[in-house]
């Protein structure tokens, strides 16, 4: 056998070994998101949009755990090549300290001020009431976050994505048992609708935080303990704070700029708020594959690079976008296939199904743009220490074109719903000549690791 035939089958050995976990636990969390939904759908569709609204901060929070989780991981894998595994504790520790410190300013202000969280996003004394009494319980939910978030990425970072999707599949299937339980009043509980989603969300997340524990306790290599936050090591917390922030400034950016969305929308319709609010899950059912293989792509391709082989890394960059495309056009299908299920199933009045029906066709195509985009922003790009990259392309994109464009249409111009949906749904082909242009330059491809990482006594 050839030397590039070994290679290729090398690849995509490794690929489906770390793809398939990450698969299965997108699809338990697009499940879960599914079934809140579905659930809520019995309540009343201002549950849904409620909820829908308030759930953009959780959306954000996600992202920045996700940019840290993402700064924290590249830097991992590397030293993860290079065996060094007090490296890797060090870098947990700033983490979290990182992660806990916004957690707890968020959650504060659920506690103290969620109706001026929600009027942020809407005006609708209704839905201002009842996203309020959901908030004020997910501040728990935020601090549980905080830290299984971090944990996890780094148990992905070196390879062992099976615990991370077990730990994923409890906290899944209990947040499923417990909405069931908490809207519709089962085996005596109360029917407490919206809260009661919140309160099975709140209690998933607290379980799969003492599971972490549990896993670090077994755990031979990285365990999950807060005294690493004391670790003192000036050089990496400069590498940190040089490659995290820029990816969780473009996270951050992102994610603020698509709230604005919502913002946008809320002040528009609440029939289109509700319409997508189940767009949106979809989307995520759509996006599963693509998301999964840039996920197992930074993997790969740091562990890669902290062994020094840059030129097998382009090599592998190029064999992952193939199957970001692939599997792009895959999720588009999948929208298309279950379109006609939600139609029938959505309760929703006569104006938002129609809605419903234009906004998926939209995501049709939509998914395509943003899975080549993660792919090798948050995938390529990030494996190899490029961070700045994508917070450049992803703040100038998002607000000096796309939100700037959808006020302009929305309020200024005054154009039909859908077409406002429509123009903001072409946010990430537009960044797509500058991303390619920087993927073929090569410049990421670059070993980040040091010989010494921890200061003099």
């Amino acid at each position: 056998m050839r030397k590039t035939d070994r290679n290729k089958d090398e690849f995509y050995q490794q690929m489906i070994r770390l793809t398939i976990p990450i698969i299965i636990q997108n699809l338990l969390s697009a499940a879960v998101n599914s079934a809140d939904v579905i659930m809520l759908n019995y309540v009343g569709q201002s549950s849904i949009s409620a909820v829908s609204l308030a759930a953009n901060y959780s959306n954000v929070l996600f992202m920045v755990y996700y940019g840290l989780g993402t700064g924290a991981s590249l830097l991992c894998a590397q030293y993860f090549g290079r065996n060094n595994i007090d490296a890797i504790h060090a870098i947990e520790g700033i983490t979290l300290r990182f992660s806990l410190a916004i957690s707890g300013i968020v959650a504060l202000f659920a506690f103290l001020m969620p109706q001026y969280m929600m009027q942020l996003f809407t005006s609708d004394p209704e839905l201002i009431s009842i996203g309020s009494s959901y908030l004020r319980i997910m501040g728990i939910t935020y601090l549980c976050w905080g830290v299984t978030e971090v944990y996890l990425s780094i148990l992905r970072s070196v390879g062992r994505v099976t615990v991370s999707m077990v730990l994923n599949v409890l906290a899944f299937g209990m947040n499923i048992i417990l909405n069931a339980v908490f809207i519709f009043g089962l085996f005596g509980a109360p029917k407490l609708g919206v809260v009661g989603v919140a309160i099975a969300t709140a209690s998933s997340r607290a379980v799969e935080l003492t599971g972490c524990f549990i896993v670090s306790l077994f755990s031979k290599d990285v365990k999950l303990k807060l005294s690493y936050m004391f670790i003192h090591s000036k050089v990496l917390l400069k590498d940190f704070i040089r490659l995290s922030l820029p990816a969780l400034g473009s996270d951050v950016s992102w994610s603020v700029g698509f709230a604005m969305y919502s913002v946008i929308l809320g002040h528009l319709s609440t029939d289109v708020v509700a319409a997508n609010s189940l767009v949106t899950v979809v989307r995520n059912i759509g996006s599963v594959f693509c998301f999964a293989i840039a996920s197992s792509g930074t993997i790969l391709l740091g562990n890669i690079m902290g062994k020094g082989d840059l030129e097998k890394s382009k090599e592998y960059a190029s064999r992952m976008l193939k199957m970001t495309v692939i599997a792009g056009a895959v999720g588009g299908l999948i929208v298309l296939t279950v379109t006609p299920f939600v139609l029938h199933f959505a309760s929703l009045n006569e104006t938002a199904m129609q809605y419903l029906k234009i906004m998926l066709l939209i995501n049709t195509y939509y998914i395509m743009g943003s899975a080549v985009n993660t792919a090798l922003i948050a995938g390529v790009f990030r494996a190899g220490g490029d961070t700045r990259f994508g917070l450049i392309c992803d703040t100038i994109d998002m607000w000096c074109y796309a939100v700037p464009l959808g006020f302009l249409v929305a309020f200024v111009w005054k154009l039909p719903v859908l077409w406002v949906y429509f123009l903001l749904c072409t946010d990430e082909f537009v960044k797509w000549p500058w991303v390619f242009h920087h993927y073929r330059q090569g410049k990421w491809a670059q070993n980040i690791t040091r010989d010494e990482v921890f200061d003099e006594a």
